[in-house]
């Protein structure tokens, strides 16, 4: 009997521990979802002179992929984005997180800018009101400016196809 309390709680914990190794953890909610994107300010990457405005591109679905010079996976989805953003004629805007203006200008030129402006957030405080967890994540924005939209984690011709442009073709 009194090995039965010991034994129930290591069964109530083993079932709980087992539940959560099976969730993706890429698959973790944003708050963001359904609600306006929050204010991007920030200079443009490549015009530090000028701003992002956000507000210009009401009225159109659009993608905000955040990306470092110092991601692995951001390089790695470089390429992809590239031809996928281009072929689909997707706009994709870039949120350069916590990066260094020249690294992040060298990463562009070696694999290609698929982004029509990328504003810089140097130190991670747009990057914080989006909630970002870690980077590359991908964020699709209705025509209202609200988040419809998030993946964690690097963009592939798999994650465009299946999660990303389905959402596109719905919104447009």
């Amino acid at each position: 009997m009194r090995f039965l309390v010991p034994l129930a709680a290591f069964l109530g914990l083993a079932v709980v521990l087992m539940l959560g190794l099976q969730r993706d953890p890429r698959a973790l909610p944003s708050a963001l979802i359904d609600r306006p994107l929050p204010v991007i300010d920030g200079p443009l990457l490549q015009d530090p002179g000028r701003r992002f405005d956000g507000a210009q591109l009401r009225g159109q679905v659009w993608l905000l992929n955040v990306w470092a010079s110092w991601c692995g996976p951001c390089q790695e989805e470089l390429p992809a984005l590239n031809v996928l953003a281009a072929r689909d004629r997707v706009p994709l805007y870039g949120l350069n997180y916590k990066d260094q203006r020249a690294p992040a200008l060298a990463l562009l030129a070696r694999f290609g800018n698929p982004y029509l402006h990328s504003a810089v957030d140097a130190d991670g405080r747009i990057g914080m009101d989006l909630g970002v967890q870690g980077v590359p994540e991908t964020f699709v924005i209705d025509a209202a400016g609200r988040v419809r939209y998030r993946h964690l984690g690097p963009v592939n011709n798999e994650v465009w196809e299946s999660k990303l442009m389905p959402v596109v073709k719905a919104l447009r």
